[in-house]
């Protein structure tokens, strides 16, 4: 008799001590097909140089356990990493998806670096809509649009694991910031609660960590841990959204902002090499 559908993913993570971004593999155990989530591209700002290190060592695993990758998931236009969407898609033949909402964070970057043309959606392979289903392997995955820290942001449920990017992060140090362009406190505060309605035992992946009060770097949680977060517990959406704005205002840009949006805008490809073959990135002056 055939097997059932497994609801548990075997997931693999990778931390990015330059960034202190976490990447991840998501595997069903069944067919061996997995996910590449959040993936980092290695830059360094100082030469303008970018490699491929750190998303080779997701691809090292991926052969190591026989995997094959369908998938090559983002959960949003991410502000502090350059993201190896583009280079994994060139590499692999997976597929490169986000939220349909990227359109929004497209035009209004496009506008900023002043793009032609600008990015559209297309340059993703699929745009996943609120609550949208799809497969890794026979793992079944849901799509859920949870927009505040972007209003672009995707959370994505692969069987009982949970991956919510910037969304949340480990209890113990709260939530996303909510004032680059389209985000909203509120809507954060409702994507948040949508996701703590999930079963507690949910396996819960957050995006960054930063090790708050020396303890060491956690990438993993669960619902129920995440409805003891510091931003969250016993908090009204007000007061939250008063929290938040007052803490958003102090908050510096992250470093590679700049650069990071014009590459995760185009699914993580660089501009289009100029008349001498170069690529280009811009700094807009004096306009944040």
């Amino acid at each position: 008799m055939p097997s059932s559908p497994p609801t548990s993913a075997d997931v693999i993570g990778f931390f990015d001590t330059a960034t202190s971004s976490v990447s991840y593999i998501v595997a069903d155990p069944q067919t061996q097909s997995c996910a590449i989530v959040d993936a980092v591209l290695d830059y360094d700002p100082n030469g303008g140089r970018t490699g491929a290190r750190s998303a080779e060592m997701i691809l090292a695993a991926v052969a190591a356990r026989g995997l094959k990758v369908t998938w090559i998931l983002e959960t949003h236009v991410h502000a502090d990493h350059l993201s190896a969407a583009g280079f994994l898609r060139r590499t692999t033949g997976a597929r490169v998806a986000i939220g349909a909402e990227v359109t929004r964070v497209q035009s209004f970057f496009g506008t900023l670096f002043h793009l032609a043309p600008t990015p559209s959606g297309a340059e993703f392979d699929h745009l996943f809509h609120d609550r949208e289903q799809f497969q890794v392997g026979n793992v079944t995955a849901t799509a859920m649009h949870t927009p505040g820290h972007t209003p672009a942001c995707m959370s994505y449920l692969i069987g009982d694991a949970l991956f919510v990017g910037d969304t949340l992060f480990m209890p113990d140090y709260g939530t996303a910031r909510c004032d680059f362009p389209g985000g909203n406190a509120a809507e954060l505060y409702t994507s948040i609660q949508g996701l703590l309605s999930l079963p507690e035992e949910t396996r819960v992946f957050v995006c960054h960590d930063y090790a708050p009060n020396g303890r060491a770097v956690q990438w993993e949680t669960t619902v129920k841990a995440q409805r003891a977060n510091v931003h969250i517990d016993g908090v009204t959406q007000a007061d939250y959204v008063a929290m938040r704005t007052a803490r958003d205002k102090a908050l510096a840009l992250p470093p590679l902002i700049l650069p990071a949006v014009q590459v995760n805008i185009r699914a993580g490809n660089m501009p289009p090499p100029e008349s001498n073959g170069v690529s280009y990135l811009k700094i807009p002056l004096d306009r944040f």
